[in-house]
């Protein structure tokens, strides 16, 4: 039976499937908070198995450790999150991921045509950029990963 703060480092390890060093890591961002034992060793709760779990996804879709540290700061400390806290989270979130989607959809599709292409077809091509025209957009291959033209 695992007390409240009962899992130690290696335990949680065990169970998320990151190193310690990599638990470590999270904990000096301030994205996870253990308590010490009175050998002074971590101990943390069942809970922090889905907040690093959490990390671990948003991390996946691309998100920085500053914006997680922000959205994980709205979690209650000492307890489970729930279900409304996790949706809570998820509005957050839905307008970036929304965004960084149809950013995606507009790559695919865009590069789709450039299979084959050979670029034999430079006025349709996304990645031709003549006379640097496209820097009025921004930096980067703004053709493909922006609407405008």
């Amino acid at each position: 039976m695992v007390m409240k703060r009962g899992l130690s480092i290696g335990d949680l390890a065990a169970r998320t499937g990151l190193s310690v060093s990599a638990i470590r890591f999270y904990e000096g961002k301030g994205l996870i908070t253990p308590d010490r034992n009175e050998g002074n060793q971590r101990r943390f709760e069942g809970s922090d198995i889905r907040r690093l779990s959490f990390i671990l996804i948003a991390q996946q879709m691309g998100l920085t450790i500053e914006q997680i540290k922000t959205v994980m700061t709205s979690l209650p400390e000492g307890r489970t999150p729930t279900k409304a806290d996790w949706s809570k989270i998820s509005r957050t979130f839905r307008k970036t991921l929304d965004e960084r989607i149809a950013m995606m959809e507009r790559m695919r599709d865009r590069l789709d045509g450039c299979i084959g292409c050979g670029c034999l077809s430079l006025k349709a091509c996304s990645l031709y950029n003549p006379d640097d025209k496209a820097y009025r957009l921004g930096v980067g291959p703004r053709y493909v990963v922006s609407d405008e033209r």
